[in-house]
Protein backbone atom coordinates (compact mmCIF):
# COMPACT_ATOMS: atom_id res chain seq x y z
CA UNK A 1 0.00 0.00 0.00
CA UNK A 2 3.16 2.48 1.05
CA UNK A 3 3.45 2.42 -3.29
CA UNK A 4 0.42 3.63 -3.96
CA UNK A 5 0.45 6.44 -1.76
CA UNK A 6 3.69 7.16 -3.07
CA UNK A 7 2.53 6.83 -6.78
CA UNK A 8 -0.66 8.99 -5.57
CA UNK A 9 1.20 11.75 -4.20
CA UNK A 10 3.40 12.15 -7.41
CA UNK A 11 0.46 12.09 -9.38
CA UNK A 12 -1.57 14.90 -7.11
CA UNK A 13 1.50 16.90 -7.25
CA UNK A 14 1.73 16.61 -10.75
CA UNK A 15 -1.62 17.49 -11.46
CA UNK A 16 -0.76 20.43 -9.10
CA UNK A 17 2.12 21.13 -10.87
CA UNK A 18 0.18 21.13 -14.35
CA UNK A 19 -2.90 23.32 -12.79
CA UNK A 20 -0.53 25.84 -11.77
CA UNK A 21 1.48 26.60 -14.96
CA UNK A 22 -1.87 27.06 -16.92
CA UNK A 23 -3.49 29.67 -14.57
CA UNK A 24 -0.34 31.46 -14.67
CA UNK A 25 -0.08 31.55 -18.06
CA UNK A 26 -3.90 32.43 -18.25
CA UNK A 27 -3.62 34.94 -16.08
CA UNK A 28 -0.35 36.58 -16.21
CA UNK A 29 0.54 36.25 -20.40
CA UNK A 30 -1.03 39.42 -21.83
CA UNK A 31 -1.15 39.05 -25.43
CA UNK A 32 -0.90 41.93 -28.02
CA UNK A 33 -3.13 42.50 -30.18
CA UNK A 34 -2.39 43.25 -34.08
CA UNK A 35 -3.88 43.79 -37.41
CA UNK A 36 -3.43 40.98 -40.06
CA UNK A 37 -3.96 41.55 -43.40
CA UNK A 38 -4.75 38.29 -45.55
CA UNK A 39 -5.11 38.80 -49.60
CA UNK A 40 -7.27 35.96 -51.28
CA UNK A 41 -6.76 35.09 -54.50
CA UNK A 42 -9.46 35.92 -56.84
CA UNK A 43 -10.11 32.24 -57.88
CA UNK A 44 -11.53 31.36 -54.23
CA UNK A 45 -14.39 33.79 -54.12
CA UNK A 46 -15.40 33.79 -58.17
CA UNK A 47 -17.94 31.13 -59.26
CA UNK A 48 -17.00 29.34 -62.33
Amino acid sequence: MPSLFRFLTIVAVLGGLVYGVLFALAHLVNPVPREITVTIPPDKYLKR
